[in-house]
This record gives structure tokens, C-alpha cells and sequence, in this order.
């Protein structure tokens, strides 16, 4: 795939740093998932890259597989 999604990114800060190369992180993910943040907050990923509104974790999934809750990744706090 020409955008890079398909390949092997090891972690969230890697993911999100794909992304924003492509300048895609403000894009809305195919699905709207909701977030069980580590901190416990519950929030809706609206972005491709998201930080929760409580801790401030940042989560990021590519766009082309943001269909499947099991792509996003924590980045870590602040990442984004």
C-alpha cells in the first residue's frame, strides 16, 4: 500500500509519527471507537490521534485501519 498503513509499526509513538508524516492526523477514524483510557476515563476517538481528555494519553490508529479497535495504540502521555 502506497500510504505505508500496512506496515509492521511496533508501537503507538510509531504510529503517530507515521501519520503526521503523511499529515494526516486530524482525519476522523472509519469508526468512531470508544476509548478505555488506562487512567479510566471513557472517551470517543475522533481523530486518527487523540489524546484522552483526562490524563492526556495520546492514542493513534492509521486511517486505513482504523476500522478495528484493535489498531489503536497508546503513544504515551502528551504524545501528540
Amino acid at each position: 500500500m502506497s500510504c505505508g498503513c500496512s506496515s509492521n509499526l511496533l508501537d503507538g509513538q510509531a504510529v503517530v509519527d507515521h501519520v503526521k508524516s503523511k499529515g494526516k492526523e486530524h482525519f476522523p477514524p472509519a469508526v468512531a471507537h470508544e476509548i478505555d483510557c488506562e487512567c479510566g476515563e471513557r472517551f470517543t476517538l475522533e481523530t486518527v490521534i487523540m489524546n484522552c481528555p483526562k490524563c492526556e494519553m495520546t492514542y493513534a490508529v492509521t486511517p486505513c485501519g482504523s476500522g478495528d479497535i484493535n489498531n489503536i495504540k497508546p503513544a504515551g502521555i502528551r504524545y501528540a
